[in-house]
């Protein structure tokens, strides 16, 4: 399979590294930076190394028609999202990615109701791609990506009728030198932290709350322990309902009050806006001034410590109709994955998942039309393909509260 990776940055550099280990993948690693691209296709031999500007879908296409590429895999940031999936579609290849079309939040009552919701472009073009025959796999990474795998295979395996899917994000990393260092994109962690988050259930459907609301605390494993957690923008929440029933799905993320303290003063200064201003007689987007002065995450990892765990909590009927409570997670070491692939936890952790799917696509196991979620797809040879990738993941059983 010949895969034309677009982004160059931690978690593409991340994915260029995994694949370099399995034999399907041939990589054409694509950025703007030409650098980038070098770095990350030192790899492995074969990969090939090019300039291209995500925005640019005839240049895009175009070079998916030259490299006769079979798939495009998007590791850039949701603005770009749009461009490369159409350039896909353009060139009729199959597209993945780790994060979806952003969304625009409600004029009116944007912290009660929706506005364009993350991936309703996309699934505005699902007739296209079922017509063109080809398969737009959308949120393939970790967070959203494995967490709707979790999902699919408690629908299928652990439950009669399932009440709540919560993903839920914790980790106890620690960056060494840095009063704040963020281990992933600055500039995708403002989108989905101060936007409105959204929650679906069963009754209501669709509908959003102010940022940081319904705080509680979550026990996570692995010597995590207890940390408090925010609701939070995310894909899951508008990917699961589409194939998997449920009562209620929700996202929250273990942020510490510290890290929502910056969110919310560079949100006050304006300073999370992607709109140009004017300074110095230059234009410039003061999120991206943000993300320039903040260390790249990609380069974090030697000084980095402690796990990080994904994972997805449901809870509900067991198949034996009693009531049950599990959480399915995935846990990695910063240590190991530094000492393994040179990258950094929370960019490996986001990238093994496209490169698990990719082989699934290669080999058949994984096969569909149209734009897809993760959790439309088989769960178990996910599963499975992931524990061979000596990245293991755990279901904990847990007690339900008593009625």
């Amino acid at each position: 399979m010949r895969i034309l990776l677009v982004g160059a940055g931690g978690v593409g550099t991340a994915f260029a590294r995994i694949a370099a280990r399995r034999p399907f993948a041939d990589l054409v690693i694509a950025d703007y930076d030409l650098g980038r691209a070098q770095r990350a296709a030192a790899a492995r031999d074969s990969y090939a190394a090019v300039r291209l500007d995500a925005r640019d879908e005839r240049a895009t296409a175009a070079l998916l028609a030259e490299r006769g590429c079979d798939v495009l895999m998007n590791a850039t940031d949701p603005r770009f999202v749009m461009p490369l999936f159409r350039a896909a579609l353009s060139a009729g290849v199959h597209y993945l990615d780790m994060a979806m079309s952003l969304s625009h939040p409600h004029q009116d009552a944007p912290y009660s109701k929706t506005g364009v919701k993350l991936g309703d472009d996309q699934f505005a073009l699902a007739d296209q791609w079922e017509q063109a025959g080809k398969l737009a796999l959308a949120g393939i990474g970790v967070e959203p990506g494995l967490s709707d795998v979790f999902a699919r295979y408690a629908a299928d395996k652990l439950f009669s009728q399932i009440d709540e899917i919560g993903v839920r994000d914790g980790a106890d990393l620690e960056v060494a030198g840095y009063d704040f260092a963020p281990t992933f994109s600055i500039w995708t962690t403002i989108e989905e932290c101060l936007n409105p988050p959204v929650i679906w259930e069963a009754d209501r459907g669709w509908y959003t709350t102010p940022p940081f609301s319904e705080p509680e605390v979550f026990t996570f494993p692995a010597g995590i322990g207890p940390v408090e957690c925010v609701n939070v923008e995310h894909e899951e929440v508008l990917l699961m309902p589409r194939w998997l029933r449920a009562r209620r799905v929700t996202f929250k993320y273990g942020l510490g009050a510290e890290f929502i303290g910056v969110l919310q003063t560079l949100h006050k200064l304006g300073l999370d806006r992607t709109d140009p201003v004017s300074a110095g007689g230059t234009s410039v987007s003061p999120r991206d001034v943000v993300a320039a002065c903040l260390p790249d995450p990609a380069t974090l990892g030697d000084k980095m410590t402690g796990v990080t765990c994904a994972g997805t909590w449901v809870t509900g009927t067991g198949s034996d109709g009693a009531p049950r409570e599990v959480y399915l997670h995935h846990v990695v070491d910063n240590a190991w994955s530094m000492a393994e692939y040179g990258s950094q936890a929370v960019v490996w952790q986001t990238a093994v998942n496209p490169v698990v799917a990719l082989e699934l696509i290669d080999s058949g196991a994984w096969a569909g039309t149209g734009v897809l979620g993760p959790e439309a797809l088989p769960a178990e040879p996910f599963l499975d393909l992931l524990t061979d990738y000596g990245s293991p993941w755990a279901c904990e059983e847990r007690t339900p509260p008593s009625s």
